[in-house]
């Protein structure tokens, strides 16, 4: 008699996880998994059939109320088997009572709807090496700095902005990981911009890209690949913002890939003119 037991992720689950997701063409960054950790030590599921891992799902709390699903993953020869629903279950349990959010392949939406899920926008990944001379100069007294030459709390405000509930462990470990590049877009010292590039196994991931407009986020676009000369990256842009979609397609970027953000509840009210790229498909 086989037996399915769901249980939290370890370290080394977590690399098996990344895994996972790259087969799925996902293209994780390298240490995302560093950050996923100390968003919510506990919000990341394994299913193991016998003790072999067959399936995984994360479920990570933020403050009092909002969740967000990621990492949604039975593997293809345990598929149909019904694993995938009992870590689903066992996600949706974890985040009861909160609004939650995901980003979910377009073509499952009608599921998530079953599940109370509405859709809000759709999540477009733009590819490619961005076209321009790289200057990276915004203009209008718009200065590109590090951002890890701002105080902390000034970031972490700005951030607030842009998602429902306070992230701050989160973030200061996605901005600071090795092998990372954080910039911020400053004038006359308030904060109009924020974004991070980090190594993946295909393109570079650029998330998030915060910006007060079109120019400042082709300015931080541009920055940050600097950090990867000649390498192609990649933007999850959501389509709610049709300026950003605009950009990338100016700046010569292909959309390769499509998501749908959803929520249980009415979408959370967001800067979305501001949002030119979400900081990550697996933990909003």
């Amino acid at each position: 008699m086989t037996t399915f037991e769901i249980a939290g992720a370890s370290a080394a689950d977590m690399e098996l996880i990344r895994g996972w997701a790259d087969e799925e063409g996902w293209n994780p960054g390298d240490s995302d998994r560093f950050a996923f950790a100390v968003a919510d030590p506990e919000g990341f599921l394994v299913g193991r059939l016998d003790g072999e891992p067959v399936a995984c799902v994360s479920a990570v709390r933020y403050g009092a109320g909002f969740g967000f699903i990621g990492f949604y993953i039975a593997r293809p020869a345990h598929r149909g088997q019904g694993y995938g629903i009992r870590m689903w279950d066992a996600a949706m349990r974890r985040l009861d009572g909160r609004l939650i959010g995901l980003d979910g392949v377009v073509a499952q939406q009608d599921n998530y709807r079953k599940s109370g899920f509405r859709h809000a926008w759709n999540n477009i990944r733009y590819e490619g090496v961005p076209r321009g001379d790289g200057a990276g100069e915004a203009g209008g007294g718009v200065e590109i700095v590090d951002a890890a030459s701002l105080p902390f709390g000034v970031l972490a405000a700005y951030d607030r902005r842009f998602f429902p509930e306070p992230r701050d462990a989160f973030l200061s470990a996605w901005t600071a990981l090795p092998g990372r590049t954080a910039l911020a877009a400053v004038r006359d010292g308030r904060v109009e911009g924020l974004g991070v590039i980090r190594p993946s196994s295909a393109a570079h991931r650029i998330g998030p890209l915060y910006a007060a407009g079109p120019e400042v986020a082709a300015a931080l676009l541009r920055s940050l690949a600097r950090s990867a000369p000649g390498a192609a990256v990649a933007v999850d842009v959501p389509d709610a913002n049709p300026e950003a979609v605009a950009l990338f397609e100016d700046l010569g970027l292909a959309p390769t890939f499509e998501t749908a953000r959803m929520y249980t509840g009415p979408a959370p009210e967001l800067p979305l003119a501001e949002l030119f790229g979400v900081t990550s498909l697996e933990l909003g």
